[in-house]
C-alpha cells in the first residue's frame, strides 16, 4: 500500500473500515422488510436507523482501533487488515477526537427517532454507546473475555432489527424475534472469521475469545453451525404462511458452505482475510434473500 498521509481523509476512510458496514445495514434492511410486510413501512425512520447504525459501527471501529493499539494487541504479527493507529496513519489525539465526533453525531441523529417512538429509545441508544466502549475498554473488556459473540447477537441482531421495526410499527412480534436471532447469528460469522484468523495471536496477547478457549476445531465448526442455524431458523416463517421468507434464505447455505470449506483449507495466515470478504458478501446475500422473502410474503 502506498504511503498514507497522517490524519488524511484516506486515513480516516481506512480507519472507518467501510467493508464492515454490511453488518450495520443488513439488520436495518431486515427490520424494514418486516415492517413493510406488516404494513407499517416508514422510509424516514428506516433511513435514520441505517445512518445511526452505520455511524455507531464506524465509532466502534475507531474505538477498537485506538484501544487495541493502547493494549498492545495490534502488534507486528497482526494478520488482519492494518489498523490506523498502529500504522501511524492517525494520531492518538486525532482518533480520540474522531471517536467523540462520531459518537456525538450518531446520538444527535438517533435522537430524531424520538419523534417516531417513545423515551425507551434513549435507553437503547445509551446501551449502544456504552457497550461500544465496553467491548474493548475498561477493567473487563468484553471482547477479551469471550463475550464478543453474545454482544454481536444482541447489538447486531435484536437491537437493530427490533429497533428498526419498532420505530415504524410501535410493536414487537414473534417474527421480529426470529428475524433478530437469524441476523445476529448471521453477523456473528464475521466475528468468528476474525477470531479464527487471530486465534494464535490472541492467545499470545491474553485475549480469551471462545475460539482461543475451545480451539481451532471448535471455531471451524462454530462458523459452519452459525450459518446453518440462521438459515434453518428462517423455516419458522413457513408456519406463518411466509413461503418465500422461509425458503429463499436457504440459498445462502450454498455460498456459506463453500466459504467454510475454503476457510478450513486455508487454516491460518493472512489469506483468511479473503474469507472475511466472502463472509461479508454472504451476509449481505442472506439479508437480501430474507428481506425479499418477507416482502414477497
Amino acid at each position: 500500500m502506498k504511503e498514507i498521509k497522517r490524519n488524511s481523509l484516506q486515513a480516516w476512510i481506512l480507519a472507518a473500515r467501510p467493508k464492515t458496514l454490511t453488518g450495520a445495514v443488513t439488520p436495518v434492511l431486515i427490520g424494514t422488510a418486516l415492517a413493510a410486510m406488516d404494513g407499517h413501512f416508514e422510509w424516514l425512520p428506516a433511513l435514520i436507523c441505517c445512518v445511526f447504525a452505520s455511524l455507531m459501527q464506524i465509532a466502534a471501529n475507531f474505538i477498537n482501533d485506538l484501544f487495541d493499539f493502547l493494549k498492545g494487541t495490534d502488534r507486528e504479527d497482526r494478520l488482519g487488515p492494518e489498523r490506523a493507529c498502529a500504522q501511524g496513519w492517525i494520531s492518538l489525539q486525532a482518533m480520540k477526537t474522531g471517536i467523540i465526533v462520531t459518537v456525538t453525531l450518531a446520538c444527535l441523529i438517533g435522537c430524531t427517532l424520538l419523534f417516531y417512538a417513545g423515551w425507551e429509545l434513549i435507553i437503547v441508544g445509551v446501551l449502544c454507546v456504552l457497550f461500544a466502549f465496553l467491548y474493548t475498554t475498561g477493567p473487563y473488556p468484553l471482547s477479551y473475555n469471550g463475550w464478543g459473540d453474545v454482544l454481536v447477537i444482541i447489538f447486531f441482531g435484536f437491537v437493530p432489527v427490533g429497533g428498526t421495526y419498532y420505530v415504524q410499527a410501535l410493536t414487537w412480534t414473534p417474527d421480529v424475534t426470529v428475524a433478530s436471532l437469524v441476523c445476529g447469528l448471521l453477523i456473528d460469522t464475521l466475528l468468528v472469521v476474525n477470531n479464527y484468523r487471530d486465534r494464535e495471536a490472541d492467545a499470545r496477547s491474553g485475549k480469551q475469545t471462545i475460539i482461543v478457549r475451545f480451539g481451532e476445531k471448535f471455531g471451524r465448526y462454530f462458523y459452519l453451525a452459525l450459518g446453518i442455524t440462521a438459515s434453518l431458523l428462517c423455516l419458522r416463517f413457513l408456519s406463518e404462511g411466509h413461503f418465500y421468507a422461509g425458503l429463499l434464505p436457504q440459498l445462502y447455505l450454498i455460498p456459506h458452505f463453500f466459504t467454510w470449506k475454503k476457510m478450513v483449507r486455508i487454516y491460518n495466515g493472512k489469506k483468511l482475510n479473503n474469507i472475511l470478504g466472502e463472509t461479508s458478501r454472504n451476509m449481505l446475500l442472506m439479508g437480501v434473500l430474507l428481506s425479499l422473502g418477507l416482502l414477497l410474503g
